[in-house]
């Protein structure tokens, strides 16, 4: 059976992992990768050479992104990849081809396999982020999907609204905590030298722009960066850098001073790849964003995380998460809070045992 794999960035990469691990070594499977959007760009860590590591037979190199992440820029970038992906789908064939998430590359490359009726399989559909243009771009993934392999069993219920039937549906749990308890993090002097982390407490970082309200990043940027140099009295700021979301330059541009005024205690990193950034969460005291692993991941390494805004907002998290304004005094006092609080102990709402391996059962039922 012949598969393809869909992934635009480092985020959708390391998720697939446990599955691409299974796929590789399965005589019933003939792997492809398809390597498209921020894999291929200089400036968020050319990814690419990454995926090339782990040996595929076979990786496709698409690129398409417009060096330009305003709101006419992102739109080019989609068109780039509609076109570009045109031409692909006209001369490669598979019998079934995973896409991921909800990142606008990818739901470019998903639209223009519709003509040529390209049996899609989405993975974490029915998910909901009010304070993102990714909700639209989700949704069109799962209108165009052939199977669906959601994380929890109300966004089931949701894929089924979507799509008008129960059939094809699945709920396998979060692909990227399969085998999460076996997980062993990268020994910590190793990692913290790697990386040049000072061995103290330090708090882990990612936000991306918010893509509703795009012109209220330019405010939002700086709320983060008041709120990261008070922490950084009392904490490293360890920052996983933004992805290529509308105005993420923005972002990009004040970390990177932010670094400039405070060396010491401001850890920049393009890329972590899978085993480093779950050991950075292992390792770390608290985390602070808005991105998905915070909601998704953080429970399973007993982590708290305070939310920032409204990028994530509609979808469901534990206990561990606190939700905030993207506020400088709300985002420190929050944090302050938090990390005087007992070590959380709950169980991750979006773990299930063996997801990859349900996902395959299914996939050669359907065969």
């Amino acid at each position: 059976m012949k598969i393809g794999v869909l992934t635009s960035s480092r985020a959708d990469y390391g998720i697939y992992l446990p599955l691409l691990d299974k796929l590789k070594v399965d005589n019933f499977f003939q792997l492809e990768i398809i390597a498209f959007g921020t894999h291929l760009s200089k400036t968020h860590g050319f990814t690419l050479s990454n995926i090339e590591s782990h040996g595929y037979n076979i990786i496709h190199e698409i690129s398409s992104l417009e060096n330009d992440d305003s709101q006419k820029g992102i739109s080019i970038s989609y068109g780039n990849t509609v076109l570009k992906f045109a031409d692909f789908w006209q001369d490669n064939t598979f019998d079934l081809v995973f896409c991921l998430g909800d990142r606008f590359e990818m739901s470019a490359a998903v639209q223009a396999s519709i003509p040529y009726g390209v049996q899609l399989a989405h993975i974490h559909g029915g998910e909901t982020t009010l304070g993102a243009i990714d909700n639209v771009y989700r949704h069109q993934i799962t209108l165009a999907s052939k199977l669906h392999f959601v994380s929890t069993i109300n966004y089931k219920k949701k894929v089924e609204e979507l799509t008008g039937t129960s059939e094809g549906i699945y709920d396998v749990g979060a692909l990227s905590l399969d085998n999460i308890g076996s997980f062993k993090p990268i020994n910590k002097s190793s990692f913290l030298e790697t990386f040049h982390i000072e061995n103290e407490s330090y708090a882990l970082v990612t936000f991306h722009p918010e893509t509703i309200k795009v012109e209220s990043n330019r405010v939002y940027v700086k709320h983060m960066i008041v709120a990261l140099t008070t922490l950084s009295e009392t904490l490293t700021i360890v920052v996983t850098m933004p992805n290529a979301d509308t105005l993420g330059s923005v972002y990009r541009e004040q970390l990177h001073q932010l670094k400039f005024q405070i060396p010491k205690r401001i850890v920049l990193v393009e890329n972590f790849g899978k085993a480093n950034y779950f050991s950075a969460m292992y390792y770390a005291k608290i985390m602070i964003g808005n991105t998905s692993s915070g909601i998704i991941e953080a429970a399973s390494f007993k982590k708290y995380v305070i939310n920032v805004g409204a990028r994530q907002k509609g979808r469901a998290h534990g206990t561990n998460v606190f939700d905030v304004d993207f506020d400088s005094t709300e985002i420190v006092e929050k944090t302050k809070q938090v990390l005087n609080l007992p070590d959380f102990g709950e169980e991750n709402m979006y773990y299930k045992r063996a997801t990859a391996d349900s996902i395959l059962k299914t996939v050669k039922q359907h065969g």
